[in-house]
């Protein structure tokens, strides 16, 4: 059962991935919204960081749970 916990563990540190991936594509869908249309670049940075902070929470609840199920180990 100790070899579960440990997959269970490394599966959960994958969200990080998946949040940098989402990052990497949001900033960069972003970027070019803002080279189309300078004039609308404070909303389009506002929407990027609300975006970004609920991508990263994510992966810090993943790396949460890592560190949960290593414990109960």
């Amino acid at each position: 059962m100790e070899m579960l916990g440990l997959i269970g563990a490394g599966i959960a540190v994958f969200t990080g991935v998946g949040a940098g991936i989402g990052i990497g594509v949001a900033t960069g869908k972003a970027s070019e919204a803002i080279a189309r249309q300078p004039e609308a670049s404070g909303k389009i940075q506002t929407i990027l960081l609300l975006g970004a902070a609920l991508a990263e929470a994510t992966a810090i609840y993943g790396l949460v749970i890592a560190i949960m199920i290593m414990g109960k180990m």
